[in-house]
C-alpha cells in the first residue's frame, strides 16, 4: 500500500489575487441565505406591532426581483394607549414608523377608539395587496356613518404600510448580506481561507 500526501497551500483572502477575491466573495454569496435570517426581523416586527395595538400571529413574504414580491402579516388591530410615545422610544429615528403609529391614532380619535380590525393573508402573492380586512367599530352610539367618512379604507392603507415597512427591513437587511462589506465581514470572523482560484479550503 503507497500513502500519497498532497500538499495544498491556502491562502487567506487578502492574499488572493482580485480574481480569486472575486471569485470567493460570489462563492460565499450564493450561501448567504442558508439559514432562516429573518427571524429577528419578525420579531421586532410582532414587537412594534404590539406597541401600536397590532397582534400579529403570521408574517409572509418573498423577495426580492419580481413584480409579486412583498410582505404581509395576519392578525388583529385595536386602539392602545400611549402608542405613539412607545415607538418614538423604541425606534427614535425612524420616520415611517412615527408615521404609520401618529396616523392610527388620529383615525382612532376621529371614531372615539372604536376601530378594530382583522386581517388575513389572501392570493397566490405575499405582497401587502393579497390581503383581506375586516374592518369593525365597537359602538355605533354617535349615530356617524363612519363608512362614508372614509375611516375603513384609511385604516386598511395605513395597515398595508406597515405591512411594506416590514418588506422594506427584509429587503435592507437582504441587500446588506449580499454585500462585499457583509460578505468579508463573515470571512474575517470565521477565518476562512482559500485555494489559490478562491475556492473555499475546507480541512
Amino acid at each position: 500500500m503507497r500513502i500519497d500526501i498532497v500538499e495544498t497551500k491556502v491562502y487567506k483572502f487578502d492574499e488572493l489575487s482580485d480574481e480569486a477575491k472575486q471569485t470567493a466573495l460570489d462563492g460565499l454569496r450564493e450561501n448567504c441565505h442558508d439559514y432562516e435570517w429573518w427571524d429577528y426581523i419578525f420579531e421586532d416586527a410582532k414587537e412594534i406591532g404590539k406597541l401600536v395595538g397590532i397582534d400579529i400571529d403570521n408574517i409572509y413574504f418573498s423577495g426580492f426581483s419580481s413584480k409579486g414580491d412583498g410582505a404581509c402579516f395576519e392578525g388583529n388591530y385595536g386602539y392602545k394607549t400611549g402608542s405613539v410615545k412607545a415607538v418614538l422610544q423604541y425606534a427614535p429615528q425612524d420616520e415611517e414608523l412615527h408615521r404609520i403609529t401618529e396616523e392610527l391614532l388620529a383615525l382612532q380619535k376621529k371614531c372615539l377608539y372604536q376601530i378594530r380590525a382583522s386581517v388575513k393573508q389572501s392570493g397566490h402573492y405575499n405582497h401587502r395587496f393579497c390581503t383581506d380586512f375586516s374592518v369593525d367599530f365597537e359602538s355605533h352610539a354617535t349615530g356617524i356613518d363612519y363608512y362614508n367618512k372614509g375611516v375603513e379604507e384609511a385604516i386598511i392603507e395605513v395597515l398595508r404600510d406597515y405591512m411594506h415597512w416590514i418588506y422594506k427591513q427584509l429587503e435592507t437587511q437582504n441587500d446588506y448580506m449580499m454585500s462585499d462589506e457583509a460578505i468579508k465581514e463573515t470571512i474575517e470572523a470565521n477565518k476562512y481561507e482559500f485555494i489559490v482560484d478562491g475556492e473555499l479550503y475546507y480541512t
